[in-house]
């Protein structure tokens, strides 16, 4: 070939270096411009991934060759092609085994699936210094490339290295690109810099204890399973595990999976590339790519799907993924922590969610307690979301009169602590418009809380009232029977709260589930 055909071959390739493209069709065009500088009836490119080349694109060889993984120990022929600086080629009678035997397409009925006469030479690509990967060419004739001149090798090899390069900067960018996206799309949201501030507020035993299970987890690379009703803060429970973690100077990025159609969870998960199904224009790196060193926080997952929960099992234990559409994988290493509010192992009876992947995240599990047994910190986190009205509404002080304070200690809070933080900022709200001049201090009562809870109220004012009574009859008792008296009140009235579960009685009083059990049979409550 001339010089001015090499040229003219290569002008596309040059002008494609500055131009955004899929990187299959990126490589595709490369390969189609090999065979035609080149005598040959199969090409290829592959990366190199530790012991293993992974084909990238293919010319001329059998569809199936994509999804082979070649272990250089096992193929002799690669080992020296990447051994050499130079391009080599083989001969004709070399005793070394191709990759390629059976592989190259135009096989015909003579050669019975065994190519065992072959030209076959390749060049090893480095990128940025370090060694990338092979190009390869063969062809089914010995001695068809008995012509090429192996200096224009070197160069065509040169511009794919170049052609790779491009091609990782731009899914780089890509990918750096989607992470501002989602950034932006956080701070939209007004989820990233409110998760950065918010404590996990309480003083309860119940609190404390859900504190010493984050210490315990947090520093750990453990899938961990959160779980609560809806509203208790789960996700802040996962930011905490996230920044008690090594990752914690990595990403973490979240997926609410009941917020996706069940035909786009697996697309948001691995990711896709272009033409996978309609709609996807490019290709595009699912959550577990972009939380790669960091960790990936599932919300509502028991809302996934079956069929995505077995892919899921297999990224967790392998490490390994494709996108939607490709055979190439992937390897990441991501800190799983899921959450839900659904009874996972009920699930698991009811043939609703994979026994093996409910194990696979309840590694480490953490119940975040429900505000109802987490005593007075309802006032402790009304506080909280009491200062933050008071600034955005430009007042001097909003505070809760006494008979506020009581009805939220008696109120049940079905909702939780979202319940709470829209209450207060509904009652502000709603209390200083009913001012026609804007005061200093804004005292929020009970009625503008609108609890629609009076037996509530009445209860708390029952349970003062006949505390004072137990007081006065005390005077007449023995201390020891006063005390009994009083324990067997108070494990009485938090076991009919968590419906005689002894486990949850132990977490809201603060005790070892042992000594509580004991204590219950003292008093002849078990």
């Amino acid at each position: 070939m001339t010089s001015k055909a090499l040229l003219d071959a290569l002008l596309p390739l040059v002008a494609d270096l500055s131009r955004e493209m899929d990187e299959r069709e990126r490589y595709r065009r490369l390969l189609q411009t090999m065979r035609t500088l080149f005598p040959c009836d199969a090409a290829a490119l592959l990366r190199l991934e530790g012991e293993v080349l992974v084909p990238l694109a293919i010319d001329g060889l059998s569809g199936d060759t994509l999804g082979r993984r070649f272990r250089v120990s096992e193929h002799p022929r690669f080992g020296v092609l990447l051994g050499n600086d130079e391009p080599t080629r083989f001969p004709a009678d070399s005793s070394l085994p191709d990759p390629y035997d059976g592989l190259v397409d135009g096989l015909n009925d003579i050669h019975s699936g065994q190519l065992e006469v072959h030209d076959c030479m390749g060049c090893a690509l480095t990128v940025n210094g370090r060694p990338w990967g092979l190009v390869t060419l063969d062809a089914l004739g010995a001695g068809r490339f008995d012509s090429v001149d192996m200096a224009s090798l070197q160069a065509f090899a040169d511009l794919a290295a170049a052609t790779v390069n491009v091609a990782e900067r731009i899914d780089h960018l890509s990918a750096a690109g989607e992470q501002e996206r989602q950034r932006a799309e956080a701070y939209r949201l007004g989820l990233e810099e409110s998760q950065g501030k918010r404590e996990l507020i309480g003083q309860s035993p119940a609190h404390q204890q859900l504190m010493q299970e984050i210490r315990m987890a947090g520093p750990s690379d453990m899938t961990v399973l959160v779980t609560g009703e809806t509203g208790v803060g789960k996700e802040l429970v996962a930011h905490a595990l996230h920044a008690a973690s090594p990752r914690a100077h990595k990403p973490m990025i979240s997926l609410n999976c009941a917020a996706l159609p069940d035909t786009l969870v697996e697309s948001e998960l691995f990711g896709h590339i272009r033409g996978a199904f309609s709609g996807a224009v490019a290709d595009r790196r699912g959550k577990f790519e972009m939380a790669d060193g960091g960790t990936l926080f599932l919300d509502e997952v028991g809302e996934l799907p079956l069929a995505v929960q077995a892919k899921l099992l297999r990224v967790l234990q392998s490490g390994q993924l494709q996108r939607v559409g490709s055979d190439r994988e992937h390897r990441v290493d991501v800190r799983l922590i899921a959450a839900t509010n659904r009874d996972l192992a009920e699930e698991v009876k009811r043939g609703r969610f994979r026994a093996d992947f409910y194990h696979r995240l309840s590694v480490f599990p953490i119940r975040v307690p429900p505000l109802r047994e987490r005593g007075r910190d309802v006032l402790l986190l009304a506080g909280y979301f009491l200062e933050q009205n008071r600034a955005r509404l430009g007042l001097s002080s909003l505070r809760l009169s006494a008979d506020a304070q009581r009805a939220l200690l008696g109120y049940a809070w079905p909702g939780n602590i979202r319940e709470l933080e829209h209450l207060v900022g509904r009652s502000a709200l709603r209390a200083l418009a009913a001012h026609k001049l804007r005061p200093a201090i804004l005292t929020l009562g009970a009625e503008e809380l609108e609890l629609r809870a009076p037996e509530a109220i009445e209860a708390v004012k029952s349970a003062e009232d006949e505390s004072q009574s137990d007081t006065v009859q005390s005077t007449s008792t023995s201390l020891r029977d006063a005390v009994e008296n009083y324990e067997r009140k108070l494990v009485a009235s938090s076991l009919e709260r968590n419906a005689n579960n002894l486990a949850a009685t132990a977490r809201e009083l603060g005790l070892d589930r042992a000594n509580l059990s004991r204590l219950a049979k003292r008093l002849g409550l078990r």
